[in-house]
C-alpha cells in the first residue's frame, strides 16, 4: 500500500513549520510503501499531521465559508435571522451524506503501525494515544450524525471478508463506550508537550485530548438524557466530561484571557493564555476570508432572540433589569448590557440600501474583525491571516459548569471556578452568578427569567444562556440545540423573534431602505424572511439524526445485510 505523503506534508504549514532537512532526507515518494514507511518516530509524526485539517478546520481556507462556525448549515439555529432560513433536510440523499469509513481505516492503520516502529515504549504509547484520540473524534462525529454506527477497532486486512466489511450498525452506547476508552487512553498517554512536533497550541497534546473529551462527552451525556432517557449512561458520560474539564481547570496551565475579542481576531494566538489549540495562518501559505467577510460583505445578521438573551450589566435578564433601556435604537440596545454584546456586534445598524456591507437583521457581527488590518491586503479578500481558535479554556469552563448542573451537583464553588471566571474577564466584569436553593441569583437576590423555556429549570436556563453568549457565532449553537432536544427553537413560526432584527423607523432612511418591517408598518422590527414560503417549521423529530444514503443501504442489501435507516426517513 502506498501513502499520499505529499498531502500530509503540505498540511504541516497549517500548524507550524518543520525543518526542511527533515524532509530532504526522506526516501523518494515512489519508494514509500507500507513496508518502508514505518521506520522512525519522525515518519510517524509526519503521518499524524495528515489528520489535522479534517478535525481542526479553524477558519477554513481561501473563500471556503463552510468551516462550521459563522457560516453554512450552522445558521440553522436561533442565533441567525437569514432572508432564506436554512431548511431541515427533507430527502434521503442518494449517495454521500457522510457515511464513510475512510478516516476510521486511517486511524486504525495508524494505531496498528505505530506499534511496529522501533522507538521507546513511551513514544509508542504517545502515538497510539494520538491515533486513539483521532479515532475517538471520528466515531463521535459519526454517532452525532447517524446515531448507531458500525464500530471498527482494527484494520480489516482481508478485502474479501464481507462479514466484517458489511456488518450491521452497532448500538450507539457500544460505540460511545469504545470512544470513552479511546479518550481515557489518550488523556493518560499523550505527551503533555512534544517540542519535536511543534509548540503547544499547534499540536495534539494531553490538554487538547482532555478539552475535546469534555466537549464530546458533554454532548453525549446530554443526548443520552434528553433523547434516550438513559440516566445511567448520561451520568457516566457527564462525569467523564466533568472529570476531563476539571483536570484542565486544576492544572492551572490555562486562564481566561484579558481580551475577549483577541481570541478571535488575533494575528498571533501563540501566547494567549486561554488558547488550548489554534490554527495558524500565514500569508503565502494558508489564508482565509473571514476577516474580510464580516467587514466588507453583506452578512446574515443576528436575530432579535439572540440579542435579547444578553443580560444587563447588573447580571439580570432584560425582562427583570431596571437598567434595560429597550430596543428602539441600537444605542439603547447596547447600553448597560453584558459587554460581550459590544465585543460581538457592531455598535451601529447596517441596513440594506444604506450600506453595501449590510446585515439581514441590521445587527452586524464584529467579533472576528481585526481593525488594524481591515484596509491592508491581509485584511481583505481571501488573504486574511488572523489565527483561528480550535478549542479554548473558556469552552472547557462552560463544559464543566453544564456537566455539574446536569448531574445535579452544581455548587457555588463550581460556579466560581468556571462561569464566574468568564464573568470576571477584564472588560466584562459581570456580577457573579450564584446558586441559592437551586435557583440562580446575583448579589444574593434570586431571580427567574420570565422568558425562559418553562420545561428547563431556572438554573439550567442561566447556564445555557452563559454558554450561548460566550460562544456566540462560534459554531456551537446547532449542536447544543440538538443535544438538548430543542430544535423547536429554530421554528420561525413558533419562535417569531428569530425572524426579527432591529427596530427601525423607515422615515429615518428616506428613499434608501430595502427591508421589510413587521406587518408592513412604517416603524417596527425588521423581518428578514417575510415570505410565508420561506418559513422554517420544525415538525419532525427525525431531523435530529441524518438519513443514511440510499446507495449504502442497497450496497449492504446486495450482500444480504440489512442496513437499517434512521427512524422517520
Amino acid at each position: 500500500m502506498r501513502f499520499r505523503i505529499v498531502a500530509i506534508i503540505l498540511c504541516i504549514s497549517a500548524f507550524g513549520c518543520k525543518k526542511t532537512d527533515e524532509f530532504l532526507t526522506k526516501l523518494p515518494l515512489d519508494q514509500l510503501t507500507d513496508e518502508t514507511y514505518w521506520t522512525s518516530e519522525g515518519n510517524v509524526r509526519t503521518f499524524a499531521w495528515g489528520f489535522y485539517p479534517s478535525y481542526f478546520p479553524g477558519y477554513a481556507s481561501g473563500f471556503d465559508l463552510t468551516w462550521g462556525g459563522y457560516f453554512s448549515g450552522e445558521s440553522l439555529n436561533d442565533d441567525f435571522a437569514p432572508t432564506t432560513p436554512t431548511p431541515y433536510t427533507k430527502n434521503v440523499p442518494p449517495t454521500g451524506g457522510g457515511w464513510s469509513f475512510t478516516n476510521i481505516r486511517r486511524t486504525n492503520l495508524f494505531i496498528a503501525r505505530v506499534q511496529t516502529v522501533p522507538m521507546a515504549d513511551e513514544a509508542i504509547r504517545n502515538w497510539v494515544g494520538v491515533g486513539r484520540f483521532f479515532r475517538g473524534l471520528e466515531f463521535a462525529n459519526k454517532v452525532r450524525a447517524f446515531g448507531d454506527f458500525p464500530w471498527y477497532g482494527s484494520v480489516i486486512m482481508n478485502a474479501e471478508d464481507t462479514t466484517l466489511l458489511y456488518k450491521p450498525r452497532d448500538p450507539r452506547t457500544l460505540v460511545m463506550d469504545s470512544v470513552l476508552l479511546d479518550f481515557k487512553y489518550a488523556a493518560e498517554n499523550i505527551r503533555a508537550a512534544d517540542a519535536a512536533t511543534g509548540p503547544a497550541g499547534l499540536i495534539v497534546n494531553k490538554s487538547v485530548a482532555l478539552a475535546f473529551m469534555s466537549r464530546v462527552f458533554l454532548f453525549e451525556g446530554t443526548w443520552q438524557k434528553y433523547h434516550l432517557n438513559n440516566q445511567a449512561k448520561a451520568n457516566e458520560y457527564l462525569e467523564a466530561a466533568k472529570w476531563a474539564a476539571n483536570e484542565l481547570i486544576t492544572k492551572n496551565a490555562y486562564s481566561v484571557a484579558p481580551d475577549y475579542r483577541k481570541l478571535f481576531n488575533s494575528l498571533d494566538l501563540g501566547t494567549n493564555p486561554e488558547i488550548i489549540m489554534y490554527r495558524k495562518y500565514q500569508g503565502g501559505l494558508l489564508t482565509h476570508s473571514l476577516n474580510s467577510y464580516v467587514n466588507k460583505e453583506p452578512q446574515t445578521g443576528a436575530s432579535k432572540d439572540a440579542i435579547d438573551d444578553y443580560l444587563s450589566k447588573d447580571g439580570l435578564p432584560i425582562a427583570l433589569s431596571p437598567l434595560y433601556k429597550g430596543d428602539k435604537t441600537i444605542v439603547n440596545v447596547m447600553t448597560d448590557r453584558d459587554p460581550r454584546i459590544k465585543a460581538t456586534f457592531v455598535q451601529a445598524l447596517r441596513l440594506n440600501g444604506v450600506v453595501s456591507n449590510y446585515s439581514t437583521s441590521g445587527y452586524a457581527v464584529l467579533k472576528f474583525l481585526n481593525e488594524d488590518i481591515k484596509d491592508l491586503p491581509n485584511g481583505n479578500s481571501s488573504l486574511n491571516d488572523t489565527h483561528a481558535p480550535v478549542i479554548r479554556f473558556g469552552e472547557v469552563l462552560l463544559n464543566y459548569a453544564e456537566a455539574c448542573t446536569e448531574l445535579g451537583t452544581l455548587t457555588q464553588a463550581d460556579l466560581d471556578k468556571s462561569i464566574n471566571k468568564l464573568r470576571k474577564r477584564p472588560g466584562i466584569l459581570l456580577p457573579d452568578l450564584q446558586v441559592l436553593g437551586n435557583m440562580p441569583a446575583v448579589n444574593n437576590v434570586v431571580y427567574d427569567d420570565p422568558s425562559r423555556d418553562q420545561t428547563v429549570s431556572s438554573l439550567l436556563w442561566e447556564i445555557r444562556r452563559e454558554r450561548r453568549i460566550e460562544l456566540m457565532m462560534e459554531g456551537f449553537r446547532n449542536d447544543d440545540l440538538r443535544r438538548w432536544k430543542k430544535l423547536q427553537y429554530t421554528d420561525t413560526k413558533l419562535n417569531t423573534d428569530i425572524n426579527k432584527g432591529a427596530w427601525i423607523k423607515k422615515s429615518d432612511y428616506p428613499g434608501t431602505l430595502v427591508v421589510t418591517i413587521e406587518n408592513n408598518a412604517t416603524e417596527g422590527y425588521i423581518v428578514p424572511a417575510p415570505k410565508p414560503e420561506t418559513s422554517r417549521v420544525f415538525d419532525n423529530q427525525r431531523v435530529y439524526l441524518n438519513p443514511l444514503p440510499l446507495d449504502q443501504i442497497k450496497l449492504y442489501s446486495d450482500r444480504n445485510v440489512q442496513l437499517t435507516q434512521n427512524p422517520g426517513w
